[in-house]
């Protein structure tokens, strides 16, 4: 089956758990929540192609234990980077017998040095992308795939079945009332300026919304002064209730959620707006509406894989040339990124927020979902 084409079949359901105790599958993606989220189609692809066989994951360790509790994996081996794997004793504590004869996936890049991380656990079977530095065979790698396509492809390739639609999570709740705003990203260069993010939430929240402006520990000083930005915006413009009547709240919550409390926060929210971060990727994962703002990277490459109509992405990386691709781990704001204005922002967020208001959930009389910081 294709998997370049966005198949709208989510494959057959996984096999379940109490049949695997033919070895382990030992998976690399030690890289962030954005990163892990785009793989798991794959994983379920993993699952499919070996359905006798425990899954591990070589994934920092908060990103790995919570695919693990939902089920995706069957344990966790903590690591970041290309760092030699400690996967034994994992393995015999998932499995109940020492490690032998498994199988190694690569679903961390291209090679050859993450090829060479897992060519050290000694595997019976190798599944990655071509690499001849590094003297493994598999199909060819492709810089334009997008990046849940191209790993959809590699396993597909061994056996396991899988497709964008695989990329859906449960919601964790009903859908709650609250927008979310997330200014942070982990470079420079994918970072839209603060004050942009504060007078987006100043529109949100003067047109009644509750927003919830998150971030991780390292962004508290940067939420800290989206939300300081917006009130005082509030406040000098004399901002009242909305139309309807609703006033508005902002609420910061940098440093305050752990992974899955911010999963249950984006999961419920009415609407998301960020960058191109991995909280645009739970987004994806869980049906909510999401304003994505992007550069360096185009969205043809990481924007959302599912649900088109769910989600509005903004990218000008075409203006000033069709394959515009800029540098994502760069320390300066991207000049793609850069052209996206507060106006158009906004006006997308409002698009689909109107869009959403006959949603049975949203209706009057449905419960009403508050975070708190």
């Amino acid at each position: 089956m294709a998997v370049t084409d966005g198949a709208a079949e989510r494959a057959a359901d996984l096999p379940g758990l109490a049949s695997q105790d033919e070895g382990t599958v030992l998976v690399l993606r030690a890289l962030g929540l954005g990163d892990a989220l785009t793989a798991v189609p794959a994983l379920r692809g993993v699952r499919r192609a070996w359905p006798g066989r425990r899954v591990l994951l070589a994934a920092p360790e908060e990103v790995g234990s919570w695919l693990r509790d939902l089920g995706l994996v069957d344990g966790v081996v903590p690591t970041r980077g290309l760092a030699p794997l400690a996967w034994a004793e994992e393995a015999q504590t998932v499995t109940g017998a020492a490690p032998a004869g498994h199988v190694a996936v690569n679903l961390h890049g291209s090679g050859p040095e993450s090829h060479r991380v897992l060519l050290d656990t000694a595997p019976a079977q190798v599944v990655a992308f071509a690499s001849p530095e590094a003297s493994v065979d598999g199909p060819g790698w492709d810089p334009a795939e997008h990046e849940v396509d191209r790993w959809c492809r590699l396993v597909t390739s061994a056996g396991g079945t899988c497709a964008r639609e695989d990329l859906r999570l449960d919601a964790p709740a009903s859908r709650g009332r609250h927008v979310v705003v997330h200014p942070g990203a982990a470079s420079g260069s994918r970072r839209w300026p603060a004050d942009r993010f504060a007078a987006v939430v100043r529109g949100l929240a003067a047109a009644g919304h509750d927003v919830v402006v998150t971030g991780g520990p390292d962004e508290r000083e940067l939420v800290a002064r989206v939300v300081a930005e917006a009130s005082e915006a509030r406040s000098a413009a004399g901002d009242g209730p909305a139309a309807d009547g609703t006033t508005g709240t902002v609420t910061g919550a940098a440093g305050t959620l752990d992974l899955p409390a911010l999963a249950d926060v984006v999961g419920t929210a009415r609407l998301v707006v960020c960058g191109d971060t991995g909280v645009a990727h739970l987004a994806t994962a869980f049906a909510t509406p999401s304003v994505v703002l992007f550069g360096p990277t185009p969205p043809s490459a990481w924007g959302p894989a599912v649900d088109p109509d769910l989600h509005a992405v903004l990218w000008h990386g075409a203006d000033a040339e069709p394959a515009y691709r800029g540098d994502p781990h760069g320390a300066d704001l991207d000049p793609a990124l850069d052209r996206v204005t507060v106006d158009e922002v906004v006006a997308a967020a409002q698009s689909l927020l109107a869009s959403g208001e006959d949603a049975p959930e949203m209706r009057a009389g449905a419960d009403v979902r508050r975070v708190e910081a």
